[in-house]
């Protein structure tokens, strides 16, 4: 329970006790007035007053007068009787009629409360007039009054309530919705992460290795018959085991990729060009044009990467003997194109990816370039090479920061 329905319970207890109090100082200052007064029938109203504070206080401790309309309509004819015969007998019983009226409009119906609150104004005021022997308006006026004042004010605090119970709802919605919604950005978050990470690990390690059993195998064609061009292919694989591992742990600690520390991109790309060249059977080219503008790390570890699974996926699918890499500066753009002159593919006829044999390569790319508000575009046909395109703004939406931590 929060504290406005704390609120509202207090409240309402406090009334119901004032009310039980008025009706009990009512009855006693009537039966009491009668007793003081030598009244003729005082030991009359005094009973009457006595069996009309006991049938009161039976029907406000029952639980049924409380949970159904019908046990509080049954109680209240009862204590409305008791009460009539008390006016019948004393006319100071009139002003117990004033906290009747609360109770009527409070246990019965929406509907029958206010005709059974202006039922018991008009025996209020015929009582009256009986003991008097007249009537005149202004005896009328006040019992009169007292129902129409009543009427409203528990019709306005009804209305404040259910206004409060509207608010109080609308609260707890609002804060279950600000909880989901909470739940549903740290997944989100979870997710973005396990994608840049998933990124990460097939631009930097899966490639990495793959180049490593490349150069294994090549060791091993080569060792029966030429024992250095073998020897040549392990330093290589062993330099490309240290390199990996210096991506890997540049990669565990968020840090910049070796490979563009103490550079510029283009730097890093020319020597990932030579490298993939001294690997492999591969001549690849780097080429710059536009003139450089200022990149943010975002923009230089996404190309960069792009270029890396480029390059692996013609070593290892392509069969070119020739790749060439552009980096060009197009006024707010900046663009990255990866040509080679292998075998090609179809790229509307792509294999699904799968765990086992890899192809996430191409999805990877694509997210990296949207993911800074790019683009990225791939030609190809079998047996006429293939063409990569990426392209990058200059300045990145704001919500893309984060791809800055490789």
């Amino acid at each position: 329970m929060n504290a406005t329905a704390s609120a509202l319970t207090l409240t309402t207890r406090t009334l119901a006790w004032c009310l039980h109090l008025l009706i009990i100082g009512l009855l006693v200052l009537t039966s009491g007035r009668a007793l003081a007064g030598d009244h003729p029938h005082a030991g009359w109203i005094a009973a009457t007053a006595g069996a009309c504070g006991l049938v009161y206080a039976a029907g406000a401790l029952a639980p049924r007068v409380r949970r159904t309309w019908r046990g509080a309509a049954w109680w209240l004819a009862v204590v409305g009787t008791v009460w009539l015969a008390l006016l019948a007998l004393s006319p100071d019983a009139v002003w117990v009629a004033f906290p009747l009226y609360f109770l009527q409009l409070h246990l019965l119906p929406r509907r029958a409360g206010p005709v059974t609150v202006a039922a018991t104004a008009v025996a209020a005021i015929a009582g009256f007039s009986a003991h008097q022997h007249s009537f005149s308006p202004a005896m009328a006026i006040g019992p009169a009054l007292g129902a129409a004042v009543t009427v409203a004010g528990v019709r306005g605090y009804q209305a404040l309530y259910r206004e409060s119970e509207r608010r109080r709802r609308l609260i707890e919605e609002l804060t279950a919705t600000r909880a989901d919604l909470a739940r549903v950005q740290h997944t989100a978050g979870v997710l973005a992460e396990r994608e840049r990470l998933a990124r990460e690990i097939h631009d930097t390690l899966a490639q990495g290795l793959s180049s490593i059993q490349l150069l294994l195998r090549a060791a091993e064609r080569a060792l029966p018959q030429a024992p250095q061009n073998a020897a040549r292919h392990v330093g290589q694989a062993r330099q490309a085991a240290v390199d990996n591992l210096a991506e890997a742990r540049r990669f565990v600690a968020a840090l910049t990729p070796p490979t563009l520390e103490g550079t510029t991109l283009a730097g890093a790309l020319e020597r990932l060009c030579a490298t993939a060249s001294a690997r492999h059977r591969l001549t690849a080219r780097f080429r710059l044009t536009g003139d450089p503008a200022p990149l943010t790390t975002a923009h230089e570890v996404a190309l960069l990467r792009i270029a890396q699974s480029a390059l692996a996926n013609v070593v290892q699918h392509a069969e070119a003997t020739t790749a060439e890499v552009t980096l060009g500066y197009l006024g707010d753009h900046v663009a990255l194109d990866v040509a080679d002159d292998g075998r090609g593919f179809d790229p509307a006829r792509l294999p699904a990816p799968d765990p086992e044999t890899g192809g996430f390569g191409l999805a990877a790319m694509r997210a990296r370039a949207q993911a800074l508000g790019g683009t990225l575009t791939v030609e190809s046909a079998p047996g006429h090479g293939t063409a990569l395109a990426a392209q990058l703004p200059l300045t990145p939406p704001a919500d893309t920061e984060p791809e800055a931590r490789p």
